[in-house]
């Protein structure tokens, strides 16, 4: 396989935590979409599974890591899959990995992106708060 070609892959075998269609204002004007598009999309897929472990309110503090590992196209549909790899005191860190379908004629998926993020548990005051046990 050249460098030119990526290598296809299949989607993981569980719900994706975000799904949708990269659309023509998600782009430049030769169809790539933009990285910080991706970027607000990976932080909303992270979001929800911190949120939910947390109970309720939480910000992004870091972003750990973020590698774009292949171009992502308008008309891609957009699979963001997210888990949570480790819970602190306050903190709650998630990977999200993002692949595309692409080419309804020859359909391929590809992994396009994955990153890790942390978020903290906060209060009403927007003040660190403990993340409940399980």
């Amino acid at each position: 396989m050249s460098e030119d070609q990526p290598q296809t892959t299949t989607l993981p075998q569980r719900e994706p935590t975000l799904r949708m269609a990269a659309m023509p204002s998600d782009c430049n004007y030769n169809g790539d979409v933009f990285g910080g598009w991706i970027m607000g999309q990976v932080d909303i897929a992270g979001s929800v599974l911190a949120l939910n472990r947390a109970k309720g309110r939480v910000v992004t503090v870091a972003v750990n890591s973020f590698i774009f590992k292949q171009p992502l196209f308008m008309g891609d549909v957009v699979s963001f899959y997210a888990h949570i790899v480790k819970v602190g005191r306050t903190s709650i860190t998630v990977n999200v990995e993002v692949y595309a379908q692409r080419d309804p004629e020859r359909p391929t998926c590809v992994k396009v992106t994955e990153a890790t993020l942390t978020y903290v548990a906060v209060d009403e005051n927007r003040k660190p708060r403990v993340v409940p046990a399980l």
